[in-house]
């Protein structure tokens, strides 16, 4: 199915919350095979925003209880410079799950 992704996910442990609950059961739940929900809990494989939702509903959870990423934010903002040449001073980025808004 490719490479591992970064994506981490609570899958296993929702299922156990809720009844032992296999993994052939939130398969047939969410209209996949079972194997795409065990390569989805081992980090082989994401699933797309649709099935990500529907994994979510299932165990009545937001998304993000079900899914997360690490918290590495890699971004450089561009140069950037005027009519003159002179770089221009970008604003800092904020980390998308920052409080400061």
């Amino acid at each position: 199915m490719g490479k591992p992704t970064r994506v981490t996910n609570s899958i296993r442990a929702l299922r156990f919350g809720h009844g032992e609950m296999t993994q052939a059961e939130l398969a047939d739940h969410i209209g996949v095979t079972r194997q795409t929900i065990i390569a989805i809990e081992q980090g082989r494989y994401s699933p797309s925003l649709e099935v990500a939702f529907r994994i979510a509903q299932v165990f009545g959870v937001p998304l993000d209880d079900v899914f997360g990423y690490p918290d590495t934010y890699d971004w450089t903002p561009p140069t950037r410079h005027d009519k003159r040449g002179n770089r221009l001073a970008c604003p800092a980025p904020t980390h998308p799950k920052s409080k400061e808004r």
